[in-house]
Formats: structure tokens, C-alpha cells, sequence
């Protein structure tokens, strides 16, 4: 009697009730939680069509089980007989329906008893942790710069106010060293000419950040710069940031001599006066002149004249023969010394019906090397005089193939586009284009006349 009232008491002790709530609390909150992570991987396993879920769904389709069996021991969901449950040797009775772990992988009550087959097993690399973003093209630089004359800028496609002369020289210097970092010693050095100022430092950074404002107008404030920035003890235009039509004049140049090589003429003529039509004045304008763009204006400029060129050859190629003398008359005279298009210009006079023209741009070449070099032309101009003296038949032009003048040329070497400097005795790119005498047979500037010329 003793004992049972010992325990009477204790049964009805408010410690022991505080103590048998907390523990039906905890309970509860267990049981929320593993419900919530059942919710949760049953959510995620719908939404990315879970491989192992759909398959389990399909080998109980096949086994002929009904309709919710096996729904709670989906891939990855605990069993109940695994899941704090008890030995199978101590059965012990079923759980109130409030305290019932939900089927993780279950089909939804809306969709039970349908008779729909399953959709297909989606690829492992599908679910969400392997599923790559779509691949978008990349968007265009939203400055541009153009360099070939006078320097100016693009924003968003509208030319912006670069201010004084001297900030418009900083642009041009760091848009012609785009890409690469140039230090403020150097900036100072090339802008005041070797006789800097005392506040030339000061004028630079308040140069910087004028051009900062205006290339990217809706910065916001105390924000790194993307296109303008400090590097170390200098400063770097962003090449990744922007679009400069210097590189966009060398893929033009390169595209017209690949179209050239393999006898595209039509298509060469285009390149190369897409290319040429970006010039504007001489590169980089204000800086020209200054040790660090005086190398890369040179180039630029001997690659324009190659250009041109590699254009009337084209025209030649095309059969355009009068188009090509009107260019090359104009062309020649600039450059006497370049004795490509002293060349190109007697080929094109002769095949014009102008034989005495094209010996007498021949002779004046051979006067003026020898009165203002002491030198002789070159035997490629000497063969041309001879052949154009004895109406050689390989000086006509004739339609071909495109596919024949791939042996008559060498290939335009890719480093043609940045050459820094070319003399007048150097052989040109497509020089295996024009008559030559050592071979017996010459297959000249051939393809068919294009229509739009």
C-alpha cells in the first residue's frame, strides 16, 4: 500500500506533468521535423523528376501491385518498420493517425488510382545540382571606341563628349594599349612630351576620372569601374569591355586575303572595303606622334596600304580591270616605292587595252628607283615588261574555277596583320598571282565576273 501510494503521488506531482509534457512536446517536434524533411525531398523529387522514384513507380506498374503500395518507401525515405519502430518479436500497435509518418515519394491524392502511364526516367544530369544554366551568347561591349582618325567614343551606341584635347590624348594612348596596363609615370611622360607639369599627377587622375563619368555614365557611386580601371600604379582600359575598330579592321583584313586564297573575289572585294571604311584619318590621331603609339600607328598604316592593295587585286581577280585602274592610278603616285601596285597597275592598264599605258608605268618605276635609290626594279617587273611587249597569251584574263587558283597562290600568313614595317623589295602576299615566266603554264588573277561589278 505503501508503494502504490508512493507512486499515486508522484503520478500526480506537477514536476512529473511538467516533465511528461516536455516530453510529448519533444516527441512532436521529431516527428514535425522528419515530416518536414519528407515534405521537402518529396517536393524536390517531383519538381526535378527524381531517376529512382520514377523507376521504383514503374517496377511496381510492372509487378501489378495496386495502387499505393510501396508508396512510403520511396528512394530515400525510411521505412516504418526501420524507423524507430519496434522488433518484429515485440509487435507493437499501430500509431494514431496524427503521429503517421507521410510516404515521402507517394503519388499525390489527385493523381491516385489513374491509370496514365508514368513519364519517362528523367537522366541523372537533370536534377538540379547538374542541371547547366543555358548557354546565352555573349553580350556586346557597350563601349566602343574608334581609333582609325581622330579618337571618339560610343556609349550605347551615341558618340559622347570626350572633353579637352589633352583627356581625349589620355583615350587615345590607353585605347592603343587596350588590354594591358600602362603606368601613370608613363601616361605623364607620353602626354606633356618629356616637360610634365607639377600637377601633371594631379591633372591625370582628374583626367581619369572625367573619362570615368562619361564612358559609364550609370555607375554608381564608390563602385569599381569596368571599363576604366587602376591598375597597381597605372591605369587599364578593360579589353574585354569594349569594341575598338582597330581589331575589327584586322579581322576584316585577314577575312578578305583567306577569301582572296581560295578564289572568293567577290567576297574578298567586300572585306577589304569593309575594311578600308573604318579608316577615318590617321590612327590614333592625337598620340601618333608619342614613343609608346608611334610602333602600332606604323603598323596599322602599312597594313591600310596592303589593304588597298589586296582590293584591286581582288578587283582584278574579278575581272574588274577599269575599276582597278581608276584605283591604282590614284594609289600609285602616293607610293612610288611599293612595287606591288606599280605591278598591279601595268597588269591592270594592259588587260584594259592600254598596252603603252601600262609600259610607261613600268619605265617611270624603273627611272625613279634608280634616280632616287641607285637600285633596279625587281625581275618580276622586268619579266611583266617583256611580256606585255610580246602580247603574252598568260597575260590575258580568263574565267576559272575557283578551285584552281588555290595552287597559284601561298597561303596569306596570319601574321601578315600585325607586320611592322614592309620595304618596297618586299614580295607581296599574293604576288604568285601576277604572270610569271619560270613556269609553263600561269594561272592569273581568274574567277568570274561578278555580277555587282
Amino acid at each position: 500500500m505503501g508503494d502504490e501510494r508512493v507512486d499515486t503521488d508522484t503520478a500526480m506531482s506537477p514536476r512529473t506533468a511538467q516533465a511528461w509534457r516536455i516530453a510529448e512536446l519533444e516527441r512532436e517536434v521529431r516527428e514535425l521535423r522528419r515530416t518536414n524533411r519528407a515534405l521537402r525531398r518529396w517536393v524536390t523529387g517531383t519538381l526535378s523528376h527524381d531517376a529512382a522514384a520514377e523507376t521504383d513507380g514503374h517496377d511496381l506498374a510492372a509487378a501489378g501491385l495496386p495502387d499505393g503500395i510501396g508508396a512510403g518507401t520511396g528512394a530515400g525515405v525510411p521505412d516504418r518498420a526501420t524507423d524507430g519502430a519496434e522488433p518484429a518479436e515485440h509487435p507493437k500497435p499501430a500509431q494514431p493517425a496524427q503521429h503517421a509518418e507521410p510516404a515521402e515519394h507517394a503519388e499525390p491524392a489527385e493523381h491516385a488510382g489513374r491509370d496514365h502511364p508514368a513519364p519517362p526516367p528523367a537522366p541523372a544530369h537533370d536534377s538540379p545540382a547538374h542541371r547547366r544554366p543555358p548557354q546565352t551568347p555573349a553580350p556586346r561591349p557597350a563601349v566602343a571606341f574608334r581609333a582609325l582618325g581622330p579618337i571618339e567614343a560610343l556609349v550605347g551606341g551615341r558618340p559622347v563628349d570626350l572633353g579637352a584635347p589633352k583627356q581625349r590624348a589620355l583615350l587615345a594612348l590607353l585605347v592603343s594599349t587596350a588590354g594591358r596596363p600602362v603606368p601613370c609615370d608613363v601616361i605623364v611622360e607620353e602626354l606633356w612630351t618629356g616637360h610634365p607639369p607639377p600637377a601633371a599627377v594631379s591633372s591625370l587622375h582628374a583626367y581619369v576620372a572625367n573619362l570615368r563619368r562619361v564612358l559609364e555614365p550609370g555607375r554608381a557611386p564608390r563602385t569599381q569601374p569596368t571599363v576604366l580601371r587602376t591598375h597597381a600604379r597605372g591605369y587599364l582600359l578593360d579589353g574585354r569591355a569594349v569594341e575598338v575598330d582597330v581589331h575589327r579592321f584586322s579581322a576584316h583584313a585577314v577575312a578578305g586575303w583567306q577569301a582572296l586564297d581560295r578564289g572568293d573575289a567577290p567576297g574578298a572585294v567586300r572585306e577589304f572595303e569593309g575594311a578600308l571604311a573604318l579608316w577615318r584619318g590617321p590612327a590614333y590621331a592625337e598620340v601618333a606622334d608619342t614613343a609608346l603609339v608611334r610602333p602600332d600607328a606604323a603598323r596599322l598604316e602599312e597594313l591600310r596600304l596592303s589593304v588597298a592593295e589586296g582590293r584591286c587585286a581582288a578587283l582584278l581577280a574579278a575581272g574588274a580591270h577599269e575599276i582597278a585602274v581608276a584605283e591604282l592610278e590614284a594609289f600609285v603616285p602616293d607610293h612610288p616605292l611599293r612595287e606591288y601596285g606599280c605591278e598591279l597597275l601595268s597588269l591592270a592598264l594592259y588587260r584594259a587595252g592600254r598596252q603603252a599605258d601600262a609600259l610607261a608605268v613600268l619605265r617611270a618605276n624603273q627611272r625613279y628607283l634608280a634616280r632616287e635609290l641607285g637600285i633596279d626594279p625587281r625581275p618580276a617587273l622586268r619579266r611583266l615588261e617583256e611580256q606585255i611587249l610580246n602580247h603574252a597569251p598568260a597575260l590575258d584574263w580568263r574565267a576559272h574555277p575557283a578551285a584552281s587558283l588555290k595552287t597559284a597562290r601561298r597561303p596569306a600568313p596570319a601574321a601578315d596583320q600585325r607586320a611592322p614595317h614592309r620595304t618596297a623589295r618586299r614580295q607581296p602576299p599574293h604576288h604568285a598571282l601576277l604572270p610569271r615566266t619560270d613556269l609553263p603554264r600561269t594561272d592569273l588573277l581568274r574567277a568570274p565576273l561578278p555580277a555587282e561589278l
